[in-house]
């Protein structure tokens, strides 16, 4: 039955009074009574693809619950969305900037409260029908109702993903869900942000029941007809008993989380912290007291610099996802695509072809071998969320059925786009194009995935070049969610559209680039690293490094992020660089001392770090240092290091701005914390710099330059921005 059959029958069906009726007209809720007693109250929040809250819902939802609580006639509530394919996604966090003081937010956040009590309280049984996601208040929602019905469809999910933006359940969230889940399931789900798929729902107790999609409003109706249940106890062994169940396990609980917290946050994000607080309080001294501090707790982080840059994070990718085509130009058709190479890369750009973007891929190797692992790639990866229960088999399949192969050109010819992911060699490239030219259509557009040679040597000499660009993956292509698109001078718009548009489809966050060395995130990087080796080789410990810029917020300290790519991959790119930037670029000659004893990094278990033995990776290969000829003696402080290797990068990345590399601040940003990890709590190298100001980056570099020579000479547009107080947003 679609939305507006329903809601015709409903009408007719039942009867609210006079003043709900008006109540209802531009409103997101409205409220009908079926013969049998049970209001449908749905929300359909007009204009909007996806129901979310806002503040001004609270007068309207008010009117929706006076009607519930005076009409006699209603027996139970069924809460469901008018939206296709959405429950609930979330808050509108827009609102939040509105707001002046911590004050005003936690205003907000008590009304939310206030508001989901009122529901608990409800004399009538209220049952959330959730299909699609039901996300952040769209949980708290369906929790504050009294039971909860999903959808068995792969697009239902459920989360709190607040901690994402460097805030936290604000609307009860921290004390309903461990009440109805258990403390340790509830807070891994508060402090990851991850959401649970209906199976895991229903087996972690989230909701009561999982039924087809054209059930849903029937069983639910069935189940508010029935008397409110009683919260029953979450089934738990002897060990979760009393860690959860008594105050001295409770202690050890919060304890151990906390340490575990720190560890992963170094104390760069408040709000993880803030969520074990909300939910200790609450099992210590009450749920209403744990609401209070929610309330407080929720408006502190809005006012935190961290939640600010992460909510600026999420506007700019949802502002990216907005955009449609490149100058005007709308993208061409994506029916199928080629992968030339099944390596690694290969192998994960055909497994996010066939199973985001849900298109055939087609794979050529020269080896069978070759096409096969690229195959097993994708089986492995779809089988262990079979194994997990993320995904029926038949799901699987059906994904797998996507992928074919071949050591030849057979099955080209119909392809839209041709994916180059083999080794970094120009004329292999360049002949590859030839052969896609000669063996696919006249439409179809050539996208290599180099990581350092500019895209116009590989168009040199193509007969199409405008339809050769770059389609630069991070790897493992399956988790990074950047993508670089690079157009060369003669590369057209209609191609440049297509190709971000595949990027989307292929769940990615695409940044168009200009074409150069080292494109944007690479070119930035490369500084980085390089200042890390010259440290290095000044005899500053190796951890001592790479602990420096994980406190700074990386992910990954330089030289260990170096052994995980490789040390001959991700030194390829220098020799680029210095051609046509200069001795700027030059690198340390530890890199060279360490590829000539054959040390690759982990892929050849022979790099900086040691990967041999239980601690494989995590120590330093001692013998590295004789190596390279030095005695390692911690000498600087850790805030030195990080800020030796940073201002190189967010130099290098005003330099990319200035001439055009990035086309505006905001990708720039974008890509630094997609592409290389680029602490996401300061916003990126862009807003970083705003927040330093242009005039003390300038100063701290020709502080640097003067000790360390002219790599740290300061671009000129960070040098006139300092000159006028100017900033980059």
């Amino acid at each position: 039955m679609d939305n507006a059959n329903k809601e015709t029958e409903l009408t007719q069906a039942g009867q609210v009074s006079e003043e709900t009726k008006v109540s209802q007209q531009n409103s997101a809720f409205t409220l009908d009574l079926q013969d049998n007693g049970v209001a449908i109250l749905t929300i359909d929040v007009p204009g909007e693809s996806m129901n979310t809250l806002k503040m001004e819902f609270a007068d309207q939802i008010s009117v929706m619950l006076d009607e519930i609580e005076s009409n006699s006639k209603i027996k139970g509530v069924v809460v469901v969305s008018g939206k296709e394919n959405s429950f609930i996604a979330g808050a509108d966090i827009s609102m939040l900037a509105s707001c002046e003081t911590a004050q005003d937010v936690e205003t907000i956040a008590t009304g939310g409260q206030q508001i989901f009590q009122r529901i608990e309280d409800m004399r009538v049984h209220f049952v959330a029908a959730i299909h699609g996601p039901a996300l952040g208040g769209g949980l708290e929602l369906a929790l504050a109702c009294h039971s909860r019905v999903c959808t068995d469809d792969k697009i239902t999910q459920m989360g709190l993903p607040e901690v994402q933006l460097g805030l936290l359940p604000g609307s009860g969230g921290t004390q309903r869900l461990p009440r109805l889940i258990g403390i340790q399931q509830a807070m891994k789900m508060m402090l990851t942000g991850a959401a649970v798929r209906a199976k895991q729902g229903l087996k972690y107790g989230i909701v009561d029941d999982m039924v087809p999609r054209s059930i849903l409003l029937e069983v639910a109706t069935e189940m508010a007809l029935k008397s409110k249940p009683q919260r029953t106890p979450v089934k738990m062994n002897l060990a979760s008993q009393f860690l959860e169940k008594t105050s001295i396990g409770r202690n050890t609980l919060f304890k151990q989380a906390r340490k575990q917290t720190i560890s992963k946050t170094k104390g760069n994000y408040p709000a993880p912290e803030l969520i074990i607080d909300c939910i200790e309080t609450g099992f210590d001294k009450g749920i209403q007291e744990g609401m209070a501090v929610e309330a407080k707790n929720f408006a502190y982080l809005v006012m935190t610099p961290e939640s600010e840059q992460l909510r600026n994070i999420f506007f700019a990718t949802t502002e990216m996802k907005k955009e449609t085509g490149v100058s005007g130009v709308e993208p061409g058709q994506l029916k199928k695509v080629g992968i030339l190479g099944g390596g690694l890369m290969g192998g994960g750009i055909a497994f996010v072809t066939a199973t985001k973007a849900g298109l055939p891929a087609r794979i050529k190797d020269i080896r069978s071998e070759g096409v096969a692992n690229a195959m097993k790639y994708s089986f492995d990866l779809l089988n262990k969320k079979v194994k997990r229960r993320f995904m029926r088999k038949s799901e699987m399949q059906q994904q797998m059925s996507l992928l074919t192969g071949s050591v030849d050109y057979a099955g080209f010819k119909d392809t839209d786009v041709v994916i180059e992911a083999v080794f970094e060699d120009l004329a292999l490239k360049q002949s590859m194009v030839n052969d896609v030219e000669a063996n696919c259509n006249e439409n179809t557009i050539f996208a290599t995935n180099t990581s350092s040679i500019p895209i116009a040597q590989i168009a040199e000499k193509a007969a199409r070049p405008e339809q050769v660009i770059g389609l630069h993956y991070f790897s493992p292509v399956d988790k990074m969610p950047l993508a670089e698109v690079i157009a060369h001078d003669k590369t057209s718009d209609k191609t440049i559209s297509t190709t971000v548009e595949l990027a989307r489809k292929q769940g990615k966050t695409p940044i168009v680039v200009k074409d150069g060395a080292g494109f944007y995130v690479n070119r930035i990087l490369a500084p980085h690293m390089n200042e890390a080796a010259n440290i290095l080789l000044s005899g500053e410990p190796i951890e001592h490094i790479d602990k420096s810029l994980v406190k700074f917020g990386f992910p990954v300290g330089p030289v260990k992020l170096l052994d995980e790519v490789g040390i001959d991959v991700g030194t390829k790119i220098i020799p680029i660089l210095m051609a046509q930037f200069g001795d700027r670029f030059k690198s340390a000659d530890a890199f060279d001392k360490v590829l000539a004893d054959d040390r690759k990094g982990k892929k050849n278990k022979r790099g900086f770090y040691a990967y041999s033995g239980k601690n494989s990776g995590k120590e330093v290969d001692e013998s590295v240092y004789e190596l390279l000829g030095i005695k390692p003696e911690q000498r600087m402080s850790g805030v030195e290091i990080s800020e030796r290797c940073v201002m190189l990068m967010l130099n290098e990345a005003a330099m990319c701005l200035h001439e055009g590399v990035i086309r505006n601040p905001r990708d720039g940003d974008i890509g630094a914390i997609f592409g290389i990890g680029f602490p996401p709590f300061l916003g990126g190298p862009f807003h970083y710099m705003d927040k330093l100001g242009a005039k003390f980056v300038v100063e701290r570099l020709q502080y640097y330059s003067s000790k360390f020579g002219d790599r740290y000479l300061p671009a000129t547009k960070l040098v006139e921005m300092a000159d006028n107080d100017e900033t980059f947003y």
